[in-house]
């Protein structure tokens, strides 16, 4: 996910710029703000890491490269990606605040990236919280007025008293056409700031009036904790506008990114690593006040790719830490439609997901006043996998008393099977899809493995020929493309011609495949820049999320070799790589001609014998220059 934000969001500001933070910016004191860091050897330190529980240090950070790795939970990065998971601040958010701790003035580009410019408004967003920040104690102030009696009575007949009320910020919009206009103009607020955050707006005869008028308001928080926001509920019969009126998108607020509630619940997410995704504000209330801190919600918008990307961040989602995303939704038809279309962003997790309904379909907040606090903790408890319940409801659609409904619900439901993540996970839950419908299984496997090559769920898949397996993690391959990788991730310098001239195709762990590829997409190691910028180019280049965890892990990892690495080192581990590589490439050429009738193919045989000797001399050459190696 750090790829993919820092390719939206790095072209807002300079790339020069980027860069010269990075350089400038010291890694060890940034971290050891919040890490307390000793001698590793070689110059490298190490701590306890900030991310997970561990008892002995498995944090490392390499100040001579500005990275750090942790070999307990696999996270790593530079400084930038290190606020963005200790802080969890955004890119450009992270980028800034070393800027100002470096002294360096940012600049800012439009978006066709065409023309660098100073940001316009230079501390815009802080005149927005701040005004923020004002609206939220004014509306807090109504809540006590009796012209908010409404707002007071709908808060403590779903269970709320004032503790809660003050606790979440709520507030009222009162029964005046600018009263919170005036009052912050009053602080020195312009008209052009409260129109940009959403505050207020140009009434018919031009005039500035407040946006909210005779509602109750929650005020919608951003991951630091800054008002960026206001979610308001109409309370009166007469408001002839809709039952939830939100924010309008400014320049801090984007109901896309936003989720409620996700201030208070950020530390217990990240150390549960779970998520409980609700509907709406008393949702998450009624959650965290009943034990379930881990809530948040969405806020006039449906759950989409940017929230999921928000909540990866905060669960450190990832193959080695994989959390739970459980969603809550009503059992009518809207609730199982949109958990249906949760099911579709399943694929954008790497965690398993999960579905709470209530028995009585009530939401938290209702299930929590008629049937207490336990019963909300009880909810969550017993979630189902997502995947169960999309195909339960999924069949429950045909007939399966007849042939065609079962056919028909077979052919429907083989694509969500075929989606499912976990490959190991299909064929039980083909098996499981074939026992619903009371058909045969094998059926169902075709069905599915069509579905899962793209094919018509009812089309007959080709058995498909097995892929050689590669390597284990610990033989003697894996470990010179190891060692290989690591010299063009710290030493691009020295070892990136040899490097960059041993073809891609002398790796056999995907892994490995991956990570190289991703290198020759980022350059190739001999023109690299080196340092924490080289080792960030390389991971976004990665679409492996495997590749992208083993380049923090290799970017600090040491050599193995005693000393510093020189020319005649690169030289013998690229030879022992492509030897590896040679030697099977042999064996797999002999096999072949023993296969062959050298009387009825002599054309065939004689060209396989001719590049067998070929081989055979390049091997051994390539075992002379290893002579003497690791």
């Amino acid at each position: 996910m750090y790829a993919e934000e820092v390719a939206e969001m790095a072209g807002r500001i300079r790339d020069e710029d980027i860069a010269l933070v990075r350089e400038r910016t010291s890694i060890a004191e940034v971290i050891s703000d919040t890490v307390t860091l000793k001698s590793a050897g070689g110059g490298n330190l190490k701590g306890l890491c900030p991310f997970h529980d561990e008892k002995s240090p498995s944090f490392n950070v390499s100040p001579a490269r500005n990275v750090w790795y942790c070999f307990g939970c696999g996270a790593g990065g530079d400084a930038i990606k290190f606020l963005m998971d200790a802080e969890h601040l955004s890119f450009v958010e992270s980028v800034e605040r070393l800027a100002g701790r470096t002294g360096i003035q940012l600049r800012y580009v439009e978006d066709d990236r065409s023309a660098p410019r100073p940001r316009p408004q230079q501390g815009q967003r802080q005149r927005l919280v701040a005004a923020h920040a004002a609206a939220v104690e004014f509306y807090r102030a109504q809540l006590t007025t009796a012209g908010a009696r409404a707002a007071r009575e709908f808060l403590a007949q779903r269970g709320f008293d004032r503790a809660a009320a003050e606790r979440y910020g709520c507030g009222f919009a009162p029964d005046a056409w600018d009263l919170l206009t005036k009052h912050l103009r009053q602080q020195g607020f312009t008209h052009d700031e409260l129109v940009t955050a959403g505050l207020s707006r140009p009434s018919r005869s031009g005039s500035l009036i407040d946006r909210f008028r005779r509602r109750l308001l929650w005020p919608i928080r951003d991951l630091t904790g800054d008002v960026i926001g206001f979610g308001a509920r109409k309370l009166f019969d007469d408001d002839d506008g809709p039952k939830y009126l939100n924010t309008p998108e400014t320049p801090i607020y984007k109901k896309s990114h936003v989720l409620y509630g996700i201030d208070q619940a950020k530390r217990e997410i990240a150390k549960q690593g779970k998520v409980v995704v609700v509907e709406g504000y008393t949702d998450v209330m009624a959650c965290h006040l009943a034990g379930v801190p881990t809530a948040v919600a969405t806020c006039g918008t449906a759950f989409g790719a940017d929230h999921i990307g928000v909540l990866r961040r905060l669960l450190m989602d990832t193959d080695a830490v994989a959390g739970e995303i459980i969603f809550t939704f009503d059992g009518d038809a809207a609730g199982q439609k949109a958990a249906l279309r949760a099911f579709e962003d399943d694929q954008r997790f790497v965690g398993r997901t999960f579905i709470a309904v209530s028995p009585d379909n009530m939401d938290p907040c209702e299930l929590r006043l008629a049937k207490g606090d336990l019963a909300v903790r009880d909810l969550v408890a017993r979630r189902e996998p997502l995947v169960d319940f999309a195909l339960r409801h999924m069949i429950n659609r045909y007939d399966l008393d007849t042939v065609d409904g079962r056919v028909e619900a077979m052919r429907r439901a083989a694509p969500l099977v075929a989606k499912i993540k976990d490959r190991e996970k299909r064929p039980e839950y083909v098996r499981k899809l074939a026992g619903d419908l009371g058909m045969e299984i094998e059926p169902v496997q075709r069905a599915v493995l069509a579905a899962a090559n793209g094919q018509p769920a009812g089309a007959a898949a080709a058995s498909a020929r097995p892929a050689p397996a590669a390597p284990s993690v610990d033989s003697p391959q894996s470990m010179v493309e190891r060692e290989a990788l690591k010299l063009a991730l710290q030493e691009p310098v020295l070892a990136g011609p040899m490097f960059d001239a041993v073809e891609a195709a002398e790796y056999r762990h995907p892994v490995h495949v991956a990570l190289r590829a991703a290198i020759a997409a980022a350059g190739g190691a001999a023109t690299a820049p080196g340092g924490a910028v080289w080792i960030e180019q390389v991971r976004d280049a990665c679409d492996d999320l495997a590749g992208q965890a083993l380049v923090g892990e290799l970017a600090v990892e040491p050599l193995r070799i005693d000393g510093e690495p020189d020319p005649r080192y690169v030289s013998i581990t690229m030879a022992r790589l492509q030897w590896g590589s040679v030697t099977g490439r042999i064996k797999d050429l002999k096999s072949k001609i023993q296969r062959i009738n050298p009387v009825s193919n002599k054309d065939e045989y004689f060209a396989l014998f001719g590049e067998l000797l070929s081989l055979e001399q390049h091997a051994r050459a390539l075992r002379e220059q290893a002579a003497g190696g690791l």
